[in-house]
């Protein structure tokens, strides 16, 4: 036949797109080769990368006859990025050109090639394939390294190839196909393999336990009441009092993901290059340096892709040093604080990428971080403090639910060797007992699917929420009066209930009482 069509995909955003790669040859006229449906620069190199990989398979190479080759990407809208067409691109060449007989319907091929032959990996195998399965396609045909993420998807087949004779030797069924001189190929099938998910039960490996920081009980507090109820959270106080390791230590503390929230998270981080070898089934932590550009952190280029924010989706961000970020930086988190998603838009395109994030600031009182030590004086004027203040502006202050103060700790606490052991595995099942106690009053709700995914912390609670909570007389009273003296928005005043309830969640307690109520109020900015 002179025309094939073989079936690819690419990534888009955090999704992807099945792509039509189809091939039409024209014999007797001078030689040719174009591809069509927006190419970049990697695509279009693809002419060279496929014509050796052929040639150094057996068969003879596309550039040495005189015809005319084009293969076109489709929807042709759609513009089409980096080598992991080659093997689509290969595929369809050998099968238009009579090389190699195969039926396609089902099949996906992506990967991109080697001038030998050999497959080498890409980014977003992972909803490559689950786009895949969404298709209807069944047979997956991809690079070796790529296969343990895919394997995740059931209901897909998943054969990994580390060269292209190997997919070849596998599919050719033509009359031919048996007297090639090069040994016969045939893949395994890789099977739906969950044992890196059983890791559901593992922890996060953090590089601190709460055990190992002296004193800080109320810093500790703040953390365990964030990560419980899924707040946002600001440490601040002067340098080397450990805000740091506190922050480090509270990626310990959270809850390992669930299975969705496992493809979720590693196809956004498969999407971005970040995925190693194994799927995320813990909580991602991420830790942008302060110097990091706007684009870094909310994600964008001319066809947009995730930023740190969306990395750290169903994790933690820590933004150390929060003052010393770029203005315009701090000031778009106002939207995913508050929405839980950032919509990137450039003239070409947009896109909608999540951001469900747990933020975990950390800055000093002023410039030189002194004031208010009792270790050592500060040297920084009225002005200089006012001026570094002010850099976190009030909208942000508050969508951040709790301020916590990192004192300096005294010497005699410090050469204390007794501390609690095991402290951040205490926690962590204190986390856990009051997300279940979250998750089954949610669960009790009726809504859909995705207002429940986003509604399953108490940091979520819409206002309708809110007004359903049960309160005495004696904590209404109390909250209208602090409200009032502390002079708090709407948003402050909702996010005071959200922390009582989750202070009321970690004591077990049904209903939100006076001492939730208060040890909440603490915990706003003053």
């Amino acid at each position: 036949m002179s025309f094939s069509k073989v079936y690819s995909a690419q990534p888009v955003g955090i999704g992807a797109r099945i792509i039509d790669v189809e091939t039409d040859i024209s014999k007797k006229t001078l030689h040719a080769f174009a591809i069509v449906g927006l190419p970049d620069k990697a695509v279009e190199e693809s002419r060279d990368r496929v014509s050796a990989a052929i040639k150094n398979s057996g068969f003879i190479s596309p550039k040495s006859h005189n015809q005319k080759i084009v293969i076109s990407l489709a929807p042709a809208d759609l513009r089409k990025e980096g080598p992991l067409f080659d093997t689509a691109i290969a595929m369809s060449y050998l099968l238009s050109a009579g090389d190699i007989s195969f039926d396609p319907s089902g099949k996906l091929f992506f990967g991109e090639l080697s001038l030998d032959g050999a497959l080498r990996p890409i980014r977003g195998a992972l909803p490559l394939v689950a786009e895949a399965k969404k298709r209807g396609l069944t047979e997956i045909f991809l690079p070796y390294e790529n296969a343990r993420e895919a394997a995740a998807i059931d209901g897909v087949s998943i054969f990994p190839a580390k060269h292209l004779k190997e997919i070849i030797s596998h599919l050719d069924c033509s009359p031919v196909a048996s007297r090639r001189s090069h040994e016969e190929l045939f893949i395994s099938l890789l099977p739906h393999d969950k044992t890196e998910l059983s890791s559901f039960e593992h922890i996060i490996d953090a590089p601190f336990d709460f055990s190992d920081i002296k004193g800080q009980a109320a810093a500790k507090r703040g953390l365990l009441i964030a990560a419980a109820g899924g707040h946002n959270i600001l440490l601040h106080g002067p340098p080397g009092t450990g805000k740091t390791m506190l922050a480090r230590a509270f990626a310990g503390i959270l809850p390992p993901l669930s299975f969705d929230e496992v493809l979720e998270v590693s196809g956004i981080h498969s999407i971005a290059g970040a995925l190693e070898k194994n799927l995320i089934t813990t909580p991602p932590f991420r830790a942008p340096h302060h110097t990091a550009s706007y684009v870094s952190l909310v994600g964008g280029g001319a066809f947009p892709r995730p930023g740190e924010i969306t990395l750290a989706h169903r994790g933690v961000l820590f933004a150390d040093e929060f003052p010393e970020f770029e203005r315009r930086v701090i000031e778009a988190l106002r939207q995913p604080l508050e929405d839980k998603v950032v919509s990137v838009s450039r003239a070409k395109s947009s896109a909608l990428f999540p951001a469900d994030f747990i933020l975990v600031a950390a800055m000093n009182p002023c410039p030189c971080g002194y004031a208010g030590s009792s270790k050592k004086q500060c040297v920084c004027s009225a002005g200089d403090i006012a001026r570094y203040q002010r850099k976190v502006s009030g909208p942000i202050i508050d969508r951040i639910d709790v301020w916590v103060q990192v004192g300096d700790v005294d010497y005699a606490e410090l050469a204390e060797q007794k501390s609690v052991k095991n402290e951040t595995e205490l926690f962590r099942g204190q986390v856990a007992s009051a997300r279940a106690a979250q998750e089954k009053r949610f669960a009790a709700e009726k809504s859909t699917d995705r207002k429940r995914r986003v509604r399953r912390l108490n940091s979520a609670m819409t206002a309708r929420d809110i007004s359903g909570l049960a309160l005495s007389p004696p904590v209404k009273r109390l909250l209208s009066a602090s409200a009032e003296r502390l002079s708090v928005s709407a948003r402050g005043y909702h996010k005071i209930l959200k922390l009582a309830r989750t202070i009321a969640d970690l004591a077990g307690e049904e209903n939100i009482g006076e001492g939730h109520l208060l040890e909440a109020l603490q915990y706003r900015q003053r």
